[in-house]
């Protein structure tokens, strides 16, 4: 990710020819996950993406009841004909709220009601706090950290960073769509992900800092920019196959549908293209807290932005002690396309 004063993302550079360089290992990555519409199409591009090696996936309530979670996540990597890698479910509800779920936005099912097939694939017989420790403490032996990516309520990564803070070592960074600068979507201040479980997102804040572990937020300020047309979503459907560009245009297309739009944002899968291809968003470092206790703002993150010393000086509360490379730019058509292309090319590789 570009740390930048400037919130208007870098142009788009080529793809290097195949004489231009080394091409870079695959990054190691985790996903927590929710699934959920959006969550699904961030699953099929890290599963199918060559500059990822997707490691594991996580599941916790949140836009579906969790049980429905690992059967839309195992759902997604089956289309993605991603069979190896482990799926675990874990928290079923958040630490202290009382749970909620966006069937109103995902679907039913939370995955857009596509009536498909229930999937071969079984879960991990761990929890998802025990297979998340597991894969950090190995890819620490390794000498090869991994990149976290939740995008869900943060209820299983606070758990895993308190009751195993040696995993530390294994983790090389945490990038989370979760949050806003500006307004958020569950309530007028809060985005979903955090609202639904704002002590675990204070908790993650809290032991991150502790731990050195840098944060990303990729958060409701770009999460929409990042669209693909109902004409996009259709070329998608044509490959069939109940592949991963089926899948991902009939997800993209229930979402035109539900909403009477002619295109529909990936969501999610913003933050995986921010971790495959960090020039397309622009960040600045900036101290995050959670609200906990406002009537109307309770899972508000709140981003300092202030730069004078002054008003700081006299605030009663200090600066936040955590700082997060916040996201507050991004160039929509640019992630759109890697999510397109990556979905379209493995519909090609498979013909």
């Amino acid at each position: 990710m570009t740390s930048t004063t400037d919130p208007a993302p870098q142009p788009a550079h080529p793809t290097p020819s195949p004489t231009s360089g080394p091409v870079p290992d695959p990054v190691p990555v985790v996903l927590d996950v929710d699934t959920g519409v959006d969550d699904a199409c961030a699953l099929l591009l890290a599963a199918l993406h060559p500059a990822l090696d997707l490691r594991g996936v996580t599941c916790v309530g949140g836009n579906a009841p969790v049980d429905d979670v690992v059967r839309n996540t195992l759902v997604a990597l089956e289309a993605a004909g991603c069979r190896d890698v482990p799926v675990a479910r874990g928290a079923d509800r958040p630490l202290l709220e009382t749970p909620v779920d966006a069937r109103h936005v995902h679907g039913d099912d939370g995955m857009g009601d596509l009536g498909w097939a229930a999937p071969t694939l079984a879960p991990d017989p761990r929890h998802a706090v025990a297979l998340l420790r597991d894969l950090c403490l190995e890819a620490a032996a390794d000498g090869r950290p991994l990149t976290l990516v939740p995008l869900a309520p943060l209820t299983n990564v606070a758990l895993l960073l308190r009751t195993h803070p040696e995993v530390s070592s294994g983790i090389e960074r945490i990038v989370f769509m979760g949050g806003a600068a500006d307004v958020g979507n569950a309530t007028a201040s809060a985005e979903f992900n955090v609202f639904h479980d704002p002590e675990a997102a204070a908790i993650v804040l809290d032991a991150a800092g502790d731990l050195g572990i840098p944060l990303t937020m990729y958060g409701l300020d770009v999460f929409y920019e990042p669209v693909v047309s109902a004409e996009e979503a259709a070329t998608l459907v044509e490959a069939g196959g109940r592949g991963a560009a089926e899948l991902g245009g009939r997800l993209v297309a229930f979402q035109c549908e539900r909403f009477a739009t002619s295109a529909a944002t990936i969501g999610d899968a913003g933050a995986v293209c921010a971790v495959i291809d960090p020039a397309g968003v622009s960040t600045r470092p900036l101290p995050l807290s959670v609200e906990l206790a406002g009537t109307w703002s309770r899972g508000r993150t709140i981003v300092d932005r202030r730069d004078w010393s002054g008003d700081l000086a006299h605030d009663p509360h200090g600066e936040a002690p955590t700082r997060v490379d916040v996201a507050l730019g991004v160039d929509g058509p640019r992630y759109a396309r890697l999510w397109r292309e990556t979905l379209a090319g493995a519909a090609g590789a498979d013909r």
